[in-house]
């Protein structure tokens, strides 16, 4: 399995990553504020992923494409909720560390 990746396509992997974190943030705005711009803005941006996806799909293959993008959202997820103050168990803890290792596994 190739796992190599230009720049570019670091870049689109980020975009596209930093998308879904995005629209989740929206999504996690709308729940907790229960403001309708949040929904609006998480449809538009999930809307705009499609779009760096395909760039992404383009040039790589849907397995690998989609393991990097996963781990690195996981990651940004991660920060948006401890940006939010939320307390992570001990079982969210290890089953996050499952998920990148899981990741890293599929990758190698």
């Amino acid at each position: 399995m190739d796992i190599s990746v230009s720049a570019s396509k670091g870049i689109l992997i980020a975009l596209a990553a930093a998308g879904y974190a995005a629209a989740t943030f929206f999504m996690k705005n709308a729940a907790s504020a229960g403001e309708l711009a949040s929904v609006g803005l998480a449809m538009l941006t999930f809307q705009l992923v499609v779009i760096v996806e395909i760039f992404i799909l383009r040039s790589m293959d849907l397995s690998n494409a989609y393991v990097m993008i996963v781990a690195a959202e996981t990651l940004m997820i991660i920060a948006i909720s401890l940006w939010y103050g939320e307390v992570f168990s001990i079982r969210e803890v290890l089953g996050g560390g499952l998920v990148l290792v899981g990741l890293l596994l599929v990758n190698h």
